[in-house]
């Protein structure tokens, strides 16, 4: 035992006499005492410092920057060169926290989450393509649809023979003007499909001072508007299995649409259909509404446990991912 261990633990011994406390507190002062930790001896074979400086630049040099270190062992014993163990390459690179993947790779940008906010009709509007089965296998049509996320109206829809971004440029203009939208007034939402980052589309939204946003990849929330209403169109009970040519898909498509705009009470806008969302008749139909229900509360207030019902609300602001701290002020506001 060290001469300072030594000094170390007679002043523990009498620190206890001098407290009359019991041994047991003696040997338990002992063992809590901080240690030093054991040094493991160097290896009679591990690389001396100067050899590691040479393997560490030779892994860094221009010709193995980007080399695995196995492959650079393998390089260099056809070489008839061997400095150490692919292994030993490992940990001298970790040492260094140089471990990590070394060869060339394409570098994904990270993509920021679109926040959208919409408040009123035609100021963010989603769009995409959904493939129809044709008459045979592996032909298909393509059925093209502008939806207006506040008021989940249809505003354009076009069902064509192939995904082009010519196409997508023409109906989103012929929507733009039968909508009559301003410069300023409108952004458009889509995924990164190809026709939806084509360049006749990106042009004719720059012309109209139309703001674009794409989901992230492979990210379908980033789109769930688009994405529901192709589920109504394909769960609905007529929807055939194949269509026999262009023009059935589009007589199809047209009486679909006119349901979905005229007559389907959407759940999320309160039971209203789309129309009258859009061209602002929810406020008249839900104070109707109110009045029915106040009338059958008064004729039978008992069924309603004392309470006034209320029609189903519809909402004030429509998101594409809604930010955290929204939520919380919907969370605090009574």
């Amino acid at each position: 035992m060290a001469a300072t261990d030594l000094s170390a633990e007679v002043g523990v011994v009498s620190a206890c006499r001098a407290l009359t406390l019991p041994r047991a507190s003696y040997y338990r002062a002992v063992s809590l005492r901080p240690r030093e930790p054991a040094r493991r001896p160097t290896p009679a074979r591990a690389l001396s410092p100067d050899e590691r400086a040479r393997v560490l630049a030779t892994l860094n040099s221009e010709r193995f920057c980007d080399v695995a270190p196995a492959a650079v062992h393998a390089t260099l014993m056809d070489e008839d060169v061997y400095l150490c163990s692919a292994r030993t390459m490992y940990r001298i690179l970790d040492a260094e926290g140089q471990v990590r993947e070394r060869r060339d790779q394409l570098r994904h940008p990270a993509y920021a989450k679109p926040e959208l906010l919409a408040v009123r009709p035609n100021e963010v509007w989603s769009w995409d393509i959904t493939k129809l089965k044709g008459p045979v296998k592996w032909t298909y049509f393509y059925l093209y649809v502008i939806l207006d996320i506040f008021s989940r109206y249809v505003v354009g829809w076009m069902v064509a023979t192939r995904e082009s971004g010519e196409l997508a440029r023409r109906l989103i203009a012929d929507t733009c003007e039968k909508e009559g939208i301003a410069p300023g007034m409108l952004t458009l939402h889509a995924d990164r499909g190809s026709s939806m980052k084509a360049k006749p589309v990106a042009l004719l939204l720059t012309d109209l001072g139309i703001t674009k946003t794409h989901s992230r990849p492979h990210t379908s929330d980033d789109n769930p508007y688009s994405e529901a209403q192709f589920k109504t169109l394909k769960y609905r009970p007529e929807f055939p299995k194949r269509f026999g040519c262009q023009e059935d898909a589009r007589a199809f498509c047209r009486d679909f649409f006119t349901w979905y705009n005229q007559v389907h009470r959407h759940s999320g806008i309160g039971y209203m259909t789309p129309e009258n969302v859009h061209y602002r008749r929810a406020g008249q139909i839900t104070e109707a509404r109110q009045y029915t229900l106040l009338n059958a509360f008064a004729a039978h207030p008992e069924r309603f446990v004392n309470k006034v019902p209320q029609p189903s609300p519809v909402p004030l602001a429509v998101w594409i991912n809604k930010p955290e701290k929204a939520r919380r002020q919907e969370v605090i506001a009574p």
